[in-house]
C-alpha cells in the first residue's frame, strides 16, 4: 500500500510545486487506512490548503490506492471518535 500511496503523490506533485508547494509522505498505516502527508512551501500559509488537501488528495487517493480512507496532515487534531476535526 505504501509504494502505491508514494507512486500516487509523485502523480499528484506537480500540480502542487506549480503553486508553490509541495508534499511529503509520513506514513501510511495499512490497518486504518490513513495517509498522513506533510503539505510544504506555499502550501503552509494558503487558505485553501485545507480544501486542497480533503477534496483534492484525499479525493484521488482514495480512488487510487484501496483501503486509503483518509489523508491528514500530522498535526491534525483527532476528536474522541477518532476522526481528524477541522477547526
Amino acid at each position: 500500500m505504501r509504494d502505491q500511496v508514494a507512486a500516487v503523490i509523485e502523480v499528484i506533485r506537480p500540480a502542487i510545486q506549480a503553486d508553490g508547494g509541495d508534499i511529503d509522505l509520513i506514513d501510511v498505516d495499512e490497518s486504518s487506512g490513513v495517509v498522513t502527508v506533510e503539505l510544504t512551501g506555499a502550501c503552509v500559509s494558503c487558505p485553501a490548503s485545507t480544501v486542497t488537501m480533503k477534496a483534492g488528495i484525499e479525493r484521488i487517493m482514495r480512488d487510487r490506492v484501496p483501503g486509503v480512507v483518509e489523508v491528514r496532515q500530522p498535526f491534525d487534531p483527532v476528536d474522541e471518535t477518532g476522526t481528524a476535526v477541522s477547526l
